[in-house]
């Protein structure tokens, strides 16, 4: 297994730091160039104008506030609130559009120039890593949005009637799933809507439980839930420009306007002869495949196996019902979501990897992941009549696929861990005596 030392994981934290940048940069110059703001240009505005996302700003604040002593936390939490009253009443007076939020962001940058003039050795690093963490999770959220943006201005063309047609593989669960969510009225449809809107709030509960005692042990862990989250924010939208997809409700339902095929879902699954690509308007992302949200929910349950029994349930219950809000809304086709799985359990693999050293476990599990999360995507784009016109053999293949790389994760990350001690017995080890 290769080992990463102190200096060597210096330079990578470097060497990540600096193509993050540059990888920001580049998303501003391309996003400028199609006369949009980029995600450099939207973060710095909200220091001043009305944040798009407070809960997110704030979601942030309390990443970072994992490595300040409780008495920090208060002035930290009270200072926020501050600003953000102070704000809301200059909103107030000169008729502005109201939001919170800036008060947030102003603390985590006070914290990254108080770690810069007033901490040093361990303590500046670690609270320069904890406003890092603050920031990337609001800088990751405002990356995806520009990458959204390119993909429906610079993608004219999708390719949904491949997706649907492979769905048929699958007996079109979108269109079963969407009936059902009919079926329960606006009951069902709010508390889906409830459980799929708020999947960054789930993910930074979790995240927070892992990261609680940072303050103590003043390191954070090697490897949490934030670092596979960011990760799959990044790279899944460059998988959006390769393969460009809206869903169901667009490309077949009301949603689509004069832009759908037809109006189709959820009452009468497509049925497509010779699949081709289709123009759709320049505003809707190409956003289906692989289903994003159900990488974060398959990774939030992930992570929620080391918590105690309300985690457990908790993350059990969000990965379900993000899977029914991603079909039953129309969002995504089923096959979407068994390459999320695919994806998801990929990149998490690579980053376990990458905290405990790459070895031949690791190494294999990526590449197997890789492997058939890339013929997934091949199947979709040109064997889609076939899967249509063998269902019975292509349907089990496609979950015999998906559950082999999760075998496979499962079967490697136990001979990695040790053995699991009880929530209880963690706990008191986090806490001083």
């Amino acid at each position: 297994m290769v080992s990463v030392r102190p200096r060597s994981r210096a330079i990578l934290w470097a060497t990540t730091g600096v193509a993050a940048l540059g990888f920001l940069i580049t998303l501003e110059i391309a996003a400028r160039r199609y006369g949009l703001p980029g995600p450099i240009t939207n973060q710095a505005r909200e220091v001043i104008l009305a944040p798009a996302s407070g809960p997110l700003l704030y979601a942030g604040l309390a990443l970072m506030m994992v490595v300040l002593t409780w008495r920090e936390r208060f002035i930290a939490a009270g200072a926020a609130i501050g600003i953000d009253v102070a704000f809301w009443l200059a909103r107030w007076v000169v008729d502005a559009r109201m939001n919170f939020g800036n008060g947030a962001l102003w603390v985590v940058l006070g914290c990254a120039v108080i770690a810069v003039t007033r901490r040093t050795g361990r303590e500046r690093v670690l609270l320069l890593k904890g406003a890092g963490l603050g920031l990337l999770l609001v800088a990751g959220h405002k990356t995806g949005d520009t990458w959204l943006l390119i993909t429906s201005m610079t993608r004219p063309a999708v390719l949904d009637q491949y997706v649907a047609t492979a769905d048929h593989a699958l007996g079109d669960p979108s269109w079963l799933a969407g009936r059902m969510v009919e079926a329960t009225g606006p009951i069902g449809a709010h508390i889906l809507g409830g459980v799929y809107g708020q999947l960054p709030l789930a993910a930074a509960i979790v995240a927070l439980y892992q990261l609680r005692g940072v303050a103590v042990e003043r390191r954070f862990p090697g490897h949490h839930l934030v670092r596979t989250f960011l990760v799959i924010g990044l790279l899944g939208p460059g998988i959006y420009m390769i393969f460009p997809v809206v869903g169901p409700i667009f490309a077949y339902g009301a949603d689509g306007g004069h832009w759908a095929a037809a109006n189709l879902w959820p009452d009468t699954p497509p049925s497509i002869d010779t699949p081709h690509p289709i123009r759709f308007d320049e505003i809707t992302p190409r956003n289906c495949m692989p289903s994003l949200h159900t990488a974060w929910a398959t990774t939030i349950f992930i992570h929620s196996r080391r918590g105690p029994r309300f985690f457990r349930f908790a993350g059990a219950f969000w990965l379900i019902a993000t899977l029914g809000a991603t079909l039953g809304f129309g969002y995504h086709y089923g096959v979407d979501l068994v390459a999320g799985v695919v994806f998801a359990l990929t990149i998490e693999a690579a980053m376990r990897s990458l905290d405990r050293g790459w070895d031949r476990s690791g190494i294999r599990l990526v590449t197997y992941g890789a492997t058939v999360f890339a013929v997934l995507l091949v199947s979709y784009r040109y064997l889609p009549t076939e899967m249509a016109r063998y269902p019975w053999v292509f349907g089990p293949l496609l979950i015999l696929a998906m559950t082999s790389v999760i075998y496979s994760y499962v079967r490697t990350t136990r001979l990695w861990d040790p053995e699991a001690a009880p929530a209880e017995q963690l706990e008191s080890r986090l806490l001083p005596a």
